[in-house]
């Protein structure tokens, strides 16, 4: 039994052991009830830590807009033979591309893949979403490139100059025809049928298509507003018209690409929501680019890899100076270099598995392939570079 000096000293030692779990149990409600700071004296020395939160996430969020190219970032379009500043923000972020909602024919790897053609590290920091598989191997494109050649043409008229190297072409309708041989004949959904007669025809020969082509290429740079090579339609209106044409024809087993962009990577605001919408993913990216260097060519090439994940096939380049406006390169030694330097780097790459020499409108007198019945000097250029890989 306890005497009565232990019963004492007990007593008096209690309150201090009660003290620390009353301090402890005190700030943890003031945590959860900042604004009674008046009952617990340790609680004035504690910050407000939910306001301080708050406003380091308003201003990251400020930040990740910006860099998201979202409405403090502005993008231009641009035509041809009209000036434009392209957006300095133009390498989107991969965090804000829509989930695919269809399964990839390609195989899933992880974010650092190493291919068999370049040895091409995936940077971890900005791999596509998880939801949109990276390649496996090279050998994972190889049923995107049509017969084997990444090659292709646009328009039809250096045809049976170079249909020995190429695996494929288009001339922008839904069923390319004039032409025989080995290439694939691509077909393509133009546009709205709004832009002008051709499109009108276009689309209207499109919506009577009763048989699945093997590849479709989506709309001609939609971003932009109608005129000097592009579409011109809002979001709304692709979603629509995929949806009812271009889906169903993939679900019966035609490769879908998606439609190009004029802003390249400076694209913003239209791929993305129009991606997120859509009944039946694209297996491709299309991609266009109108530049003069391989930093150039490096640029789109990684945006629209970083951003969608998908292969993709460059439907249309050039060589073109588009740093301060869109103005066509006239010097033919650049011409040249630029040809050999983006044949090269494109079947180098094994996230390309297709490209095409754009033969478009308003690319001044030096770049088109053909003049007069035959191979211009850069048509030559092409066909030489080219030949050494098929």
């Amino acid at each position: 039994m306890l005497n009565l000096a232990n019963l004492l000293s007990l007593l008096l030692v209690l309150p201090f052991l009660l003290s620390p779990v009353e301090a402890r149990h005190g700030d943890r409600l003031s945590r959860r009830h900042s604004h009674s700071h008046h009952q617990h004296g340790l609680i004035r020395a504690v910050p407000n830590v939910s306001s301080l939160e708050e406003r380091l996430a308003k201003r990251n969020a400020k930040r990740s807009l910006a860099r998201r190219g979202g409405p403090v970032a502005q993008s231009i379009c641009r035509t041809r033979g009209v000036s434009y500043s392209p957006s300095a923000t133009s390498s989107t972020a991969s965090s804000t591309a829509p989930a695919s909602t269809t399964t990839s024919t390609w195989a899933a790897a992880s974010s650092s893949t190493v291919d068999n053609q370049q040895n091409y590290a995936q940077p971890t920091s900005a791999a596509p979403a998880a939801s949109s598989a990276a390649p496996a191997s090279a050998n994972s494109y190889a049923s995107f490139t049509p017969n084997g050649k990444k090659a292709g043409l646009s328009a039809g008229d250096a045809y049976d100059a170079v249909q020995a190297h190429i695996g494929w072409w288009y001339d922008w309708t839904p069923n390319p025809t004039g032409h025989s041989g080995t290439p694939v004949g691509v077909s393509m959904i133009w546009g709205a049928g709004t832009a002008d007669s051709t499109d009108a025809a276009r689309l209207a020969e499109f919506e009577a298509m009763n048989w699945n082509p093997s590849y479709i290429i989506g709309f001609e740079e939609p971003d932009c507003a109608a005129g000097s090579g592009s579409a011109g339609m809002d979001v709304a209106t692709g979603v629509a018209l995929w949806n009812q044409y271009v889906a169903p024809k993939g679900q019966a087993g035609s490769v879908l690409i998606s439609p190009s962009m004029c802003k390249q990577a400076a694209e913003s605001g239209w791929l993305g929501p129009f991606r997120s919408q859509i009944s039946r993913d694209w297996d491709i990216t299309n991609v266009h680019i109108n530049k003069n260097s391989a930093a150039g060519i490096s640029l789109d090439l990684d945006h629209y890899w970083n951003t969608y994940g998908k292969p993709m096939w460059i439907t249309e380049f050039a060589c073109v100076d588009d740093s301060t406006g869109f103005v066509p390169c006239t010097d033919q030694n650049e011409i040249n270099s630029f040809i050999w330097t983006a044949v090269q780097m494109f079947e180098s790459d094994s996230r390309v598995a297709g490209y095409a020499y754009s033969n478009g409108a308003g690319l001044g007198n030096m770049w088109p392939m053909w003049s007069n019945g035959a191979l211009s000097e850069s048509g030559q250029q092409y066909l030489n570079a080219i030949s050494q890989y098929s």
